[in-house]
């Protein structure tokens, strides 16, 4: 899947993660204590984290927007099945994700 849509750089490299099931990188390009939404909803980040890499990716990008910060697209979950998401990042000054906020949407690409 071509990532070149992905223009933020820790952005990118945290997809980059997911996609290849890298969870060290992963978390590499996180701060400490990352908020996390799935769904509108608090969940916990390190369970996440634990239980998507190499199960959860993307299979298609749409669209990029809010300067490379926010993700729409197809995703695959082996335990969800396959729908259209989003990923919304928000950096910290060191340019850390601080935030993640994900879930799934009917909107079209």
């Amino acid at each position: 899947m071509d990532l070149e849509k992905l223009t933020q750089p820790t952005v990118r490299h945290a997809i980059q993660a997911l996609q290849s099931g890298d969870r060290s990188a992963w978390l590499a390009q996180f701060g400490p204590d990352p908020t996390f939404t799935d769904e509108g909803l608090p969940a916990n980040f390190q369970k996440f984290s634990e239980h998507a890499m190499g199960h959860e990716r993307f299979t298609r990008i749409d669209r990029v927007e809010n300067q490379g910060l926010d993700i729409y697209g197809a995703f695959h979950s082996d335990r969800w099945g396959d729908f259209e998401t989003f990923f919304k990042f928000r950096l910290d000054g060191d340019g850390k994700i601080r935030q993640l906020d994900i879930g799934q949407t009917d909107l079209p690409s």
